[in-house]
């Protein structure tokens, strides 16, 4: 799949390196992703009409930390640490639940779902205790596009910045993707993959189209400019998406009707697909009836979870709820997109461990801008890129 990429192939070389396989497979470098990008970046965790009332709450993992999302009756969605501040045990212990309050099982310290301590055995004989600050420790929270987004940073990055800056590399200015009114859809479909390979891959993958011809043969079919191998978001400098074929009616499995179209995007919006990343874990494709939305969560150096959602108008899911309506062709299209996609990863992530890939692999000119990719990716961990240090010692031996 595609998300983004240069309007011209950077300059140089036809081949550009990719990180060494260690990056792919190390235990130790997973560790240290986990801190220093997924617990200091904003985190798309979960959908916010899955919290539907005051009490509902569900757990959620980001980077190395467990975390509850709750709706509160006063405050709309916070997110805390699911850690007791008495002795340290998980206060909610499964997935998902309502309460008036966050007990905790161990010694019942028993938080209000604003998070201050409301209760404790002998709690009144110590007047001392600042309920306020023996609270539950909060996350940054933020809601967009009709989902909960979190970040574990004391400091967060700019919102604006981080998140949505990403769709104006995208689709040019925020506005656009405003028209898709994507907080007020509803979603019709999840699917939950379990991906064998490291989530830098799957990031690659979704970044370029240069194996679209090779595996993707129902997405070519209805995008055919896709089967030319470039990930064409811009044309020229200018944001224009991907045109469906002539003979293409909707972005479904065999090419045929979708649903009823969302109202109110623009006519450059009409027959075509767009496709952003937001770094470090979504994914946002958009077509004209419906909106498909990717979540990774890594849990290891080689497994990471993916959760799709296919959102639709209300009164298409309800529909579709009613057994009336039948949406399975739109699903059924970027799910192979994704079961192609996945399993690709999957064949390549033992390699990645292999002294044949010791020094890493290479991109072609379509491909290179994955590496702004690794370039973030590099600067996130505090490290300096190889070709960087190359330049520099290229500058020192000339100077």
């Amino acid at each position: 799949m595609i998300i983004d990429h240069l309007d011209e192939p950077l300059p140089g070389s036809s081949l550009r390196p990719t990180p060494p396989g260690v990056a792919y497979t190390d235990p130790e470098i997973f560790t240290q992703e986990q801190a220093e990008i997924f617990e200091k970046q904003w985190n798309c965790v979960l959908r916010a009409d899955s919290l539907p009332q005051a009490g509902t709450w569900k757990t959620v993992t980001v980077g190395r930390e467990e975390i509850i999302v709750v709706r509160t009756r006063k405050a709309g969605i916070a997110a805390y640490y699911n850690v007791c501040r008495h002795r340290g045990m998980r206060i909610c212990t499964t997935g998902e639940g309502r309460s008036k309050t966050l007990k905790c099982g161990y010694h019942a310290w028993t938080y209000a779902l604003e998070g201050e301590l409301v209760a404790a055995p002998n709690l009144t004989s110590m007047p001392d205790v600042d309920q306020e600050a023996y609270g539950l420790r909060p996350v940054h929270v933020r809601e967009w596009l009709g989902y909960v987004w979190v970040c574990l940073a004391e400091e967060p990055p700019n919102f604006d910045e981080a998140v949505l800056g990403e769709v104006r590399t995208s689709f040019g200015e925020v506005e656009s993707i405003d028209n898709y009114g994507i907080e007020n859809l509803a979603c019709g479909e999840t699917k939950t993959y379990d991906v064998q390979a490291n989530w830098k891959l799957i990031i690659e993958n979704f970044m370029e189209c240069y194996h679209c011809a090779t595996i993707h043969p129902e997405l070519t079919e209805v995008i055919p400019e896709f089967a030319d191998g470039l990930a064409s978001q811009r044309k020229d400098g200018v944001v224009h998406g991907a045109s469906f074929g002539d003979e293409i009616t909707g972005f479904t499995v065999d090419g045929s009707s979708g649903v009823a179209e969302i109202p109110a995007i623009a006519p450059d919006q009409e027959r075509k697909y767009y496709a952003i990343t937001v770094r470090p874990q979504v994914f946002i494709n958009t077509v004209p009836d419906h909106v498909i939305i990717h979540r990774m969560f890594p849990v290891s150096e080689s497994r990471t979870i993916v959760v799709c959602d296919w959102l639709f108008l209300p009164e298409v899911v309800e529909k579709i709820n009613a057994g009336t309506l039948d949406v399975s062709k739109s699903v059924e299209l970027f799910h192979r997109v994704n079961e192609q996609d996945f399993e690709a990863c999957e064949y390549t992530q033992p390699s990645m461990s292999s002294s044949a890939y010791t020094s890493g692999g290479a991109l072609v000119p379509s491909e290179h801008h994955i590496s702004e990719f690794h370039d973030w990716w590099y600067a996130a961990l505090g490290w300096r890129a190889p070709e960087q240090v190359r330049d520099e010692q290229t500058t020192a031996a000339q100077a």
